[in-house]
């Protein structure tokens, strides 16, 4: 494993990220009781997952190249999980306008945490390193892309995403 760059900035950044996923998970207008242990728990559906989720798909473009590809042939992406992260990433517009319309950012987080767990799954079923070029180079432009909205929705929310943890 390598070191952290900047482990008190990284812990503050994650720390937010489980605050504030913790908080938006429900509706603003509804009561809820707080629970730091719930807040800051490393498993299940919560901002430390979402963090840990993109810090390792950045770590797994840098291992192989973070340019962006737009060559890719991603017709070759027929496994299950990968259609499952493809048809999740087309839905994030009509997630972001169904946030905007009612004012609520559990909309965004839901769909930020499905997208996480997906890419987990099929970061552990589809390997890039040993497959065949052409299908390595797809599976890393959706692992690309699955990291990317990923990222752009944590901003949203207020969430700096993080690269190393």
């Amino acid at each position: 494993t390598k070191d952290v760059e900047d482990p008190v900035e990284t812990a503050d950044k994650v720390g937010l990220a489980a605050l504030i996923i913790h908080d938006f998970q429900g509706l603003l207008s509804s009561d809820y009781r707080f629970s730091w242990d719930r807040a800051l728990q490393s498993r299940g559906d919560t901002g430390v997952f979402l963090q840990y989720t993109h810090a390792r798909l950045h770590s797994l473009e840098q291992m192989y190249g973070n340019e962006q590809r737009t060559d890719a042939n991603v017709a070759c992406l027929q496994e299950p999980d990968a259609i499952a992260v493809l048809q999740h990433l087309l839905r994030y517009d009509e997630v972001l306008y169904r946030s905007s319309q009612d004012l609520q950012p559990k909309h965004l987080v839901s769909y930020l945490l499905t997208l996480s767990h997906l890419a987990a799954v099929a970061h552990k079923t589809l390997p890039v390193k040993g497959s065949a070029p052409e299908l390595a180079q797809a599976r890393l432009c959706l692992f690309q892309a699955a990291r990317s909205v990923l990222a752009n929705g944590m901003k949203l929310l207020g969430i700096t995403p993080v690269t190393q943890m």
